[in-house]
């Protein structure tokens, strides 16, 4: 198993670099180069969960990573102005460890489903798998610098993705997600450079996220937790931990700076929605989680009544904009803001089985958000269209497609016995039992599910059931039932959400000793 997260993560480079140099009109060949790596990236990451221990008890944050990989990668020295370290440094936990396979199973669905993609297939393939090698990287990376980078280098494909094979409004999507997220990535070079000039490994700073973990500050440095410096009346921690909620917030995206990701899920092709709603929100959330809640988790808990509140704001806004779209697609969209504010709540709980919620509802997300904007290509591939009205009596002419949908949509809504239901439970159990904020927290996120049972009920009503109808003629002949590949990317997502849904212990097994450990700082901290 050695060097193994390295081949996951370098794979998808080296391949995307081959095909720098194969003649563009050969476009079939990209995607089965494509189909071939991610598939190798998801055997590796499989390899990787059965050769994990998850029994291992950590101490310290120096001892609760495996398959660690460090080598010194960038090192200049100004002479008495001091020096720069940059390692390669990677490792996962139990934390990180669902989120990597989870990943490689999202990106391989992602590629089957970009299999009829022919326009520019060259370029697009290139820019997939820098993105997939991206993704990866933050989720093992354990040297903050590697992290920021992976973090930006995820912003140039997926603009370019957005931008090129998007819908009609693709420039405004693409440059709208740039920009928003360009400007959270600022927040967080900002933390990066304090949390650099204020760590140190012995005698040298350093970018290493276990030592930020581990609390090894300098004294009187900007970001040590006993220094008296203020900045504009405020402690450089409380700033570095907003700026963090500001800069990860965006990704994930809260409530009120979501704006760009309904535009940009509506106009990106099907399968850059799989990957956007599957695993790029995700990294938003593994930020809040293994940095700003890691690194600062004194003002964490001093900020945890704010954060529970932005996650309610966003189950609530993002459910009743879900309610009032007449778009699939933006429904979904939608439904993406509402269900990613239970991370949130999750998170501000302060407690283990919030925590594991959050982590357990991410990953569940991960399975479900994929699976429905699935859902809404088959349509629009179709028809070329999404709008709600259009559509009726669906289960007549598509049963096999509608058992899909009713899988989706009651995860969706948190059916017992479904994924989706295990995280929102875990992260209400959290904030009902948190000391941290008011029950009303926890009274208006339950309030989220009905309102997410409304819209996943109401659609379901006025498209599947009813009288069969479409709204143009020309659509009649196309509205066939799945195909094999359709069927090969929705078998296998409604299997997980559904094995998830019933042995939950599948994930939980693997992040309890982590959570665990990672609570405790938690419970040091508080009255």
């Amino acid at each position: 198993m050695q060097n193994i997260l390295t081949y996951i993560f370098i794979l998808p480079l080296i391949v995307a670099l081959m095909m720098l140099f194969i003649p563009a009109e050969r476009w079939g060949i990209f995607r089965r180069l494509s189909l071939a790596t991610v598939g190798i990236q998801l055997v590796l990451a499989v390899l990787l969960m059965i050769n994990f221990d998850s029994s291992l008890i950590p101490e310290n944050w120096e001892g609760a990573f495996q398959f660690v990989e460090k080598v010194d990668w960038i090192s200049m020295s100004f002479g008495s102005m001091g020096s720069i370290s940059i390692q390669y440094f990677i490792g996962v936990d139990g934390i990180s460890l669902p989120l990597v396979v989870l990943s490689s199973f999202v990106l391989l669905i992602g590629v089957i489903s970009s299999w009829n993609i022919q326009e520019k297939a060259k370029g697009y393939h290139i820019l997939y798998l820098i993105l997939s090698s991206s993704i990866v990287g933050c989720f093992i990376a354990l040297d903050f610098f590697l992290f920021y980078l992976c973090f930006e280098f995820m912003l140039l494909p997926m603009f370019f993705l957005i931008g090129i094979w998007g819908g009609k409004r693709r420039s405004y999507a693409s440059i709208k997600f740039f920009l928003y997220t360009l400007l959270g990535s600022l927040f967080i070079l900002v933390v990066m450079i304090a949390l650099y000039l204020s760590v140190m490994d012995g005698e040298v700073h350093t970018f290493s996220m276990v030592k930020m973990l581990d609390g090894a500050y300098a004294s009187n440095t900007v970001l040590d937790p006993g220094s008296p410096q203020l900045i504009f009346g405020y402690s450089a921690r409380v700033l570095a931990f907003l700026f963090l909620i500001i800069g990860f917030g965006i990704k994930l995206p809260a409530v009120p700076v979501h704006t760009w990701l309904p535009d940009a899920h509506v106009e990106a092709p099907t399968p850059i929605s799989v990957v956007l709603a599957g695993l790029l929100l995700k990294v938003g959330a593994y930020g809040l989680l293994r940095i700003a809640y890691g690194i600062f988790p004194d003002v964490a808990v001093e900020f945890s009544g704010l954060v529970a509140i932005l996650g309610v704001i966003s189950i609530l806004y993002g459910g009743m904009n879900a309610l009032a779209q007449r778009d699939l697609k933006r429904m979904v969209a939608y439904s993406s803001v509402s269900h990613m504010g239970f991370v949130l709540v999750g998170l501000a709980s302060l407690t283990a089985v919030g925590f594991s919620g959050a982590l357990f509802h991410m990953i569940s997300h991960g399975l479900i958000s994929p699976a429905l904007f699935l859902i809404a290509g088959v349509i629009y591939d179709r028809t070329g269209n999404r709008a709600m009205e259009n559509f009726s009596g669906l289960a007549e002419k598509m049963p096999v497609y509608t058992f899909f949908m009713a899988v989706c949509f009651f995860a969706g809504l948190g059916l017992p016995g479904l994924s989706g239901f295990v995280g929102e439970l875990m992260v209400l159990i959290g904030a009902f039992g948190s000391d941290q904020f008011s029950m009303w927290i926890g009274i208006l996120a339950t309030l989220g599910i009905a309102i997410s049972a409304a819209y996943f009920l109401w659609t379901i009503q006025r498209m599947f059931y009813g009288k069969y109808f479409v709204r143009e003629a020309a659509w009649e002949q196309n509205m066939l039932d799945l195909n094999a590949r359709e069927k090969l990317m929705l078998i296998p997502l409604a299997l997980l959400i559904i094995a998830l849904g019933v042995y939950p212990r599948w994930i939980l097994d693997f992040s309890d000793e982590t959570i665990r450990f990672f609570t405790q700082q938690f419970s040091l901290i508080q009255p």
